[in-house]
């Protein structure tokens, strides 16, 4: 909603043009960067508030579970409790549920977002390929945020194993 309000407001104000004119010369990257921010920051935090409820539920079934209940009786200090039994636990579902979060982010929001700040980008390829029927490029946009998922999907498989060592992917 609020990049909704900026850029509708700054059409009017000019302090933030809705569409990418770069400057000449050594002030184009500081002026990419400029226009920039804005979707970035439309895309992150759209996906940011699912992503922050994964982790907090994943953290509070952990911490009602009878090891933490047992950890505390033994006199553990509540900060080893946290780091080395409540977070590696957690962490495995918030890591599981990363690429799943990340991906409808990106395929869904990337074409809001393109629309929205005038951005040429694979969204709106996507988008214009669908309703005119370009087979071959629809096709390519949904190869290539295929690959981006597996991508994803093994990054997430990589840090499973980084954050409990116990789980070992080699005898499967």
């Amino acid at each position: 909603m609020l990049a909704v309000a900026i850029t509708t407001s700054s059409r009017c104000a000019a302090w933030y043009p809705p569409i990418l004119i770069p400057c000449p010369g050594i002030r184009k990257l500081p002026d990419y960067l400029w226009h920039i921010t804005l979707p970035v920051l439309a895309t992150v935090i759209g996906g940011f508030a699912a992503l922050t409820m994964l982790t907090k539920n994943s953290f509070l079934d952990e911490v009602r579970k009878q090891y933490v209940v047992t950890a505390r009786a033994k006199g553990v200090s509540e900060k080893n409790i946290l780091w080395k039994h409540i977070f590696r636990n957690a962490m495995l579902l918030v890591i599981a549920g990363f690429p799943a979060t990340f991906i409808s982010m990106f395929f869904t929001g990337s074409l809001l977002i393109e629309v929205m700040f005038s951005l040429n980008g694979l969204g709106l390829l996507g988008y214009e390929a669908t309703v005119s029927r370009d087979y071959p490029v629809m096709f390519g946009t949904l190869y290539i945020f295929t690959l981006i998922g597996l991508l994803l999907n093994i990054l997430s498989d990589i840090s499973y194993t980084l954050v409990d060592p116990r789980i070992d992917f080699e005898g499967r």
